[in-house]
């Protein structure tokens, strides 16, 4: 499409990114955007704040190419004189000092000490402490005949695994878990799960910084403090870098589990799984990359002067929202909607350019989550939805995709290596 001058749309009235009408069917809501406004479309955020979603695949794609035209850098936002202190978007946008804002050369230079650490994980040991976790895991519920997937399952798991590869103790881990789903969650313990999580990983980088007597190839943390570049960087900085892949690792990767197990359990083209075909659990997470992203939408970018995207005039400072959800789902790449996605990897859920998710922290997700399942279908395959699945209850943020609940029953089983 040209950006010509000729091409510069019509605003409409900005539309709620949330809300009813976004409960009523994410899909739909992208659809009907598009339809009104094209590929940016005018939201607002809570507080009637504006801003651009950007709903087409080749704009995300231009967006995201361009970080000169359009910085990560929030500081240029040109709203920031009207924002109050307690806004509640401040956590996803306000100035931080993490990886997530930096830009340029420096931000090159700290990705490559967080990439090169998380690069050094072993698959096979990756593959055993996902087994395992799964195991006690199940083994706290297998016994009853009925769970929550969402709660006691998918939401556990990948946090116990990357406190693992970080190199907490499985027993820190396990509290460090629940601090990253309280962060997460936004409610009441919010603050006191960042400030536990952000206090753990600094514990941690002061004693492997004090006795490195494991060497630097034990751990992520090690191999952090040990990384040519790291002494450019404080320790604080590092720390924010930790807790940043902690929750963008976890909480996608829990909710990539849970809506594979859901559309596995609610969909017939995938009922193989169910009685442990492997080939289709791959098939169900590649769909829902491409119907159920994760990380619908993110904020965000902003023009570092006038431009015009997709015919539409975005001024300086403007704040974009970049719909990984709405440009999965864009006709212009993807016609026949209804069509499995097969081994189709160009979605755009782990995003793009020089933000996107590092290729190592993708591939350890990717492990947590396959992996993850297939034990899970290997120790109770006879797992069925306990409600129906109208009644699923999807979470309200336009932000996150991902259950609320996800309760099943089964036949109770044994412990793993307990007596049979």
């Amino acid at each position: 499409m040209s950006d010509s001058p000729a091409d510069t749309r019509t605003v409409g009235c900005p539309v709620p990114l949330g809300g009813e009408r976004f409960l009523a069917g994410p899909a739909r809501f992208y659809r009907e955007l598009r339809r009104d406004h094209g590929p940016v479309a005018p939201i607002s955020l809570p507080g009637d704040v504006p801003a651009w979603l950007v709903l087409g695949y080749r704009e995300v794609h231009r967006v995201t190419s361009d970080p000169v035209l359009f910085s990560r850098d929030s500081a240029l936002w040109n709203m920031w004189d009207s924002i109050p202190e307690d806004w509640p978007m401040l956590p996803m946008v306000g100035q931080q000092p993490s990886i997530l804002y930096t830009v340029g050369e420096r931000h090159r230079r700290r990705s490559a000490v967080l990439s090169d650490a998380l690069a050094g994980v072993d698959p096979f040991e990756l593959r055993d402490h996902v087994e395992r976790f799964a195991d006690d895991l199940i083994d706290a519920f297998c016994g009853k005949g009925a769970a929550d997937l969402a709660d006691d399952y998918a939401r556990m798991l990948p946090a116990l695994v990357l406190a693992r590869l970080y190199g907490f103790p499985d027993a820190d881990g396990l509290n460090l878990a629940h601090a990253v789903n309280s962060l997460v969650n936004g409610g009441p313990d919010a603050i006191l799960g960042a400030q536990h999580a952000t206090l753990a990983m600094q514990n941690l980088l002061e004693s492997r910084r004090a006795t490195p007597a494991a060497g630097p190839a034990a751990d992520v943390a090690g191999r952090m403090l040990a990384h040519p570049e790291a002494d450019e960087f404080t320790v604080a900085e590092l720390v924010q870098d930790m807790r940043v892949i902690m929750t963008a690792g976890h909480q996608p990767t829990a909710g990539w589990i849970g809506n594979s197990l859901r559309l596995m359990l609610t969909d017939d083209r995938f009922a193989a799984s169910l009685t442990g075909g492997r080939h289709s659990v791959a098939e169900a997470m590649n769909e829902v990359l491409w119907e159920d992203t994760p990380t619908q939408n993110i904020a965000g970018r902003w023009a570092t002067r006038d431009t015009r995207l997709a015919g539409t005039h975005i001024r300086s400072g403007d704040l974009l929202v970049l719909s990984f959800a709405g440009a999965n789902g864009d006709p212009q790449i993807r016609p026949d909607q209804y069509a499995l996605t097969g081994g189709n990897n160009a979605f755009l859920s782990f995003g793009h350019g020089d933000h996107r998710c590092p290729y190592p922290a993708q591939e350890i997700a990717e492990t947590i989550a396959r992996k993850g399942i297939e034990v899970l279908l290997d120790r109770l395959p006879d797992v069925d939805l306990a409600v129906a699945e109208q009644d699923l209850v999807w979470r309200p943020s336009p932000w996150l995709r991902g259950l609320v609940n996800l309760p099943v029953h089964f036949t109770p089983t044994h412990i793993a290596g307990g007596p049979q």
